[in-house]
């Protein structure tokens, strides 16, 4: 199922700045940046997956804190969370990929005007779709549609109580997300084509803005007080799927990773989707 397997080094930024750093000796400063530098080093796993020669990375298990601390109900209490490893997608599935699949399998999907209205081209993230949309694509290309838990974990990529993907500062959101109106390196109305801006710590591209992207989960506002400490997989039932991610629409202060979207699985204008997989031997 894989074509192929390539392993990198991830060398996340370390600051090495000993100046009035407050330690008691240089012995303690060097420890500091030794124990600093062997955490952040991580060996990022990456695939192409066959059937849709789609790039996957390694997602490492670990734990996190996910929800807010901003008085949002829907993202309270902030709770510990442990989430095993797994493959997700490098991209938010594309047009041309989407176009494949129906073509492949006779899938009935009929919205193709309004997706060229806002994704015109092969190479730009599939839209209009419904949950059920998501699904089929999920499940033909041998995949699954991520956990809310495992959507919020990847996006974070590595980086612990921060609003957004790449951090706090607001003013670096176009450097990463393409969302509401022109500015920086957003040059694009509405959807920009894939891999356009700065992939987060895992390497992952659009976890910001561009499509949102359907998850399992169904949607549950209180869900996060009686969510398992590991591996959730949301509530058994309900009326409402869970968006994540945001979309081209949305101002950059929207684009907070705890966010929590609910929809009718029938459709949504900007909902597309990444696939996850668990990782092989």
């Amino acid at each position: 199922m894989w074509k192929s397997i390539r392993v990198s080094l991830l060398l996340l930024g370390v600051s090495t700045s000993l100046i009035n750093c407050g330690f008691n000796d240089t012995q303690e400063q060097v420890e500091l940046i030794k124990n600093s530098v062997e955490k952040q080093v991580s060996k990022r796993k990456e695939l192409v997956w066959d059937k849709d020669n789609t790039r996957m990375v390694l997602i490492p298990a670990g734990y996190f804190e996910m929800g807010s601390r901003n008085n949002i109900s829907n993202e309270k209490p902030v709770h510990k969370v442990e989430v095993s490893a797994f493959y997700m997608d490098v991209h938010e599935v594309t047009v041309g990929q989407f176009q494949k699949f129906a073509s492949e399998t006779g899938y009935r999907y009929d919205l193709w005007d309004n997706v060229a209205r806002y994704s015109p081209e092969v190479n730009y993230p599939m839209i209009y779709l419904s949950w059920k949309d998501a699904l089929a694509y999920a499940e033909w290309a041998g995949k699954r549609l991520p956990t809310e838990a495992e959507w919020e974990y990847a996006a974070r990529g590595g980086l612990i109580g921060k609003k957004y993907i790449w951090g706090d500062d607001l003013f670096q959101a176009r450097d990463y997300a393409n969302c509401h109106g022109i500015d920086g390196k957003d040059k694009w109305p509405q959807c920009a084509p894939v891999g356009s801006f700065t992939p987060n710590g895992y390497g992952l591209y659009d976890m910001a803005g561009n499509a949102w992207e359907w998850t399992s989960d169904w949607y549950d506002e209180r869900y996060y007080r009686i969510s398992p400490a590991k591996d959730p997989f949301g509530p058994v039932d309900g009326k409402y799927k869970v968006l994540r991610g945001g979309s081209w629409s949305y101002l950059p202060i929207n684009l907070r990773v705890a966010k929590r979207e609910c929809h009718d699985p029938l459709g949504s204008s900007s909902g597309g989707l990444r696939c996850v997989s668990p990782p092989k031997d």
